[in-house]
């Protein structure tokens, strides 16, 4: 895969518009062979009610970065991809701040991706580590 990762970045930060992404300030910010990283902030609109990042939150960052990556991989034009199966283990909480997600490919099949994500904190310590698995179907006509 070759990759312009400015228009790589440029491409996942307009396709979120209007979108879940867009909802939880999800901000894609690097790119390379075989990996993509997004960013989102720590704040209570993010939080579960004990004021804590919810689970949910960490898996949506999760996914949409894991999903974002697998573009990278297809021919869009006559392809899209679905997640199949996310899981997650969280580690660690956090109140505040920003947590960035972190995927990369585990294996890349012609019809299977397998990605794995780790969400961390600004300091590098693990949030939560997730697993995603994308299928990769014909549009329809």
């Amino acid at each position: 895969m070759t990759l312009d990762k400015d228009k790589m970045l440029q491409y996942c930060n307009d396709f979120s518009k209007n979108t879940l992404m867009q909802t939880l300030n999800i901000e894609f910010i690097d790119a390379g062979e075989g990996f993509l990283v997004a960013k989102m902030p720590v704040n209570p609109s993010v939080h579960q009610p004990a004021g804590l990042l919810h689970g949910g939150a960490s898996i949506a960052l999760a996914e949409s970065v894991g999903s974002a990556a697998s573009y990278f991989y297809i021919n869009g034009e006559e392809q899209e991809v679905r997640g199949i199966e996310i899981s997650a283990n969280h580690l660690k909480s956090i109140r505040e701040g920003i947590v960035y997600g972190t995927a990369r490919i585990i294996h890349k099949g012609r019809t299977l991706h397998l990605w794995e994500i780790k969400v961390t904190d600004e300091a590098g310590s693990l949030i939560s580590l997730c697993k995603l698995t994308n299928m990769v179907l014909d549009k329809k006509k």
